[in-house]
């Protein structure tokens, strides 16, 4: 099952492409309260793709082009409501799954795109379910990463304690911030710090959240993604919208939505990247989806965490993003 070289046989590309400027850029107003950034890059005529960052809250990055073909694929990125540039910033009012699925399709509308493919990583990989089992016709492919079911059982290891066994260095400052008589529930304690009214409070507790993240994100420690939790605009939109959706269960009906409703998107041709050592969203949850959809494509990485920028990570997405391509090129779609 685990993956580190191309089984399909179809000598695809697993190289990042070069770094590219966008064609087209800018802003959709989704509500009376949210507007978004998007952009367009690679081939205006290509086989479309949406790209779906993950947090929720994190934003979009020019590197997130280079898993795409910029001659095949017309690839659009977007940020998401309160996240990167999309104003008003770090805002939670009106910021629900379900309003980012709304917006997806006001985007796609807007673009007047017909039908396109999906590629979400981590909370992107829950909006990209969640999306595609909303609209099933509006979806050519999808390639999703670090897979986040946005179950009890995951936030619970994440955020309550089961990753501090493995990271307790970086877990005791983001369990320090917190009182002891709090400590309960750190996901309603940070919540609570992360909508007070004094700002210096809402900063200090979404450095503590953003920096314990990114601390445990790759196998290997990268302190260029460790400095984020340095960065308090985007620390603040990253923190602020996570623990709101975290709080609110991700806005789905019951804890096994996800896998529940795979069935109406089976037959999207799809493949699942996953890092053996996944911190932050560990295997289990993809195995679960694995296990509940076995037509998708599976593919462990073994000497990976969650990061999609990690070298056998990023191999797989090019590879999948390859793999739709030649079936997209041979099937006319």
């Amino acid at each position: 099952m685990e993956s580190g070289t191309e089984s399909t046989g179809l000598g695809l590309n697993r190289n990042l492409y070069p770094q590219i400027e966008p064609y087209s850029t800018g802003f959709l107003k989704v509500s009376d309260i949210h507007t978004i950034y998007w952009e367009q890059s690679g081939n205006p005529d290509g086989h479309p793709v949406v790209f779906l960052h993950g947090g929720p809250g994190g934003g979009t990055a020019p590197s997130n082009r280079r898993f795409f073909d910029p001659n095949f694929y017309r690839i659009i990125l977007f940020d998401q409501r309160g996240a990167g540039k999309s104003t008003p910033h770090a805002c939670l009012v009106d910021n629900t799954t379900w309003d980012l699925i709304d917006d997806i399709e006001k985007l796609r509308k807007h673009l007047e795109i017909p039908e396109w493919k999906v590629f979400g990583g981590s909370w992107g990989s829950t909006l990209a379910l969640a999306y595609s089992q909303s609209h099933p016709d509006k979806v050519t492919g999808l390639v999703l990463r670090g897979i986040f079911l946005l179950r009890k059982k995951e936030i619970d290891w994440f955020y309550e304690g089961g990753a501090a066994a493995i990271f307790p260095d970086a877990w005791e400052p983001f369990r320090d911030l917190i009182p002891e008589n709090e400590r309960s529930c750190f996901i309603d304690a940070y919540g609570k710090r992360l909508n007070s009214y004094d700002m210096e409070t809402q900063y200090a507790a979404a450095r503590a959240w953003t920096k314990w993240e990114m601390m445990t994100a790759h196998l290997l420690p990268n302190e260029e993604n460790i400095k984020r939790g340095d960065d308090d605009k985007f620390s603040l939109a990253f923190a602020r919208i996570e623990n709101h959706y975290f709080v609110n269960k991700g806005f789905f009906s019951s804890d096994s939505f996800l896998i529940d409703n795979v069935d109406k998107i089976r037959h999207i041709n799809t493949t699942i990247v996953q890092g053996r050592y996944d911190v932050c969203c560990p295997m289990m949850s993809a195995w679960d989806l694995h296990k509940a959809w076995p037509e998708a494509d599976f593919k462990v990485v073994p000497n990976a965490g969650h990061s999609a920028n990690e070298l056998g990570i990023a191999a797989e997405l090019v590879a999948a993003n390859e793999k739709l391509k030649y079936l997209v090129k041979n099937n006319g779609r």
